[in-house]
């Protein structure tokens, strides 16, 4: 069963914004949190924000906070990433996760249990 579903991807010139969406089921939403990753080519897949479902605190890479913003639709069980300023490092693939906030000390704070498929932003100089 597909337990998560991203979209809204696409390209922008820098500078420009883009909102993600990260559509999931109803029983992944209501028993894990949900965070965004991403995968530019040839790099490790890395952390880009998540939440905490208990208290709803947000976090965020260092590389890109400020200019992102994570938030949810618990009526559409929808969450999802707000992107601006971006600059043409922010191009990757952008994958949500569904997982539990395990703090320590290392980023990212999410165990991940599921994965979406995925969706391709790029931006271009």
């Amino acid at each position: 069963e597909v337990q998560l579903v991203e979209s809204g991807g696409g390209l922008v010139q820098a500078g420009g914004s883009l909102r993600l969406s990260c559509a999931a089921s109803t029983s992944t939403f209501d028993d894990y949190t949900i965070g965004w990753f991403r995968q530019a080519p040839g790099k490790e897949r890395e952390g880009v924000s998540c939440f905490s479902k208990s208290d709803g605190s947000t976090y965020y890479a260092d590389s890109v906070k400020g200019r992102f913003t994570i938030s949810r639709d618990n009526a559409k069980n929808t969450v999802y990433l707000q992107m601006n300023s971006l600059k043409p490092e922010d191009t990757a693939v952008y994958y949500c996760a569904s997982g539990i906030i395990s703090h320590g000390p290392s980023w990212p704070p999410l165990r991940v249990a599921y994965w979406g498929q995925g969706t391709q932003v790029t931006v271009s100089s």
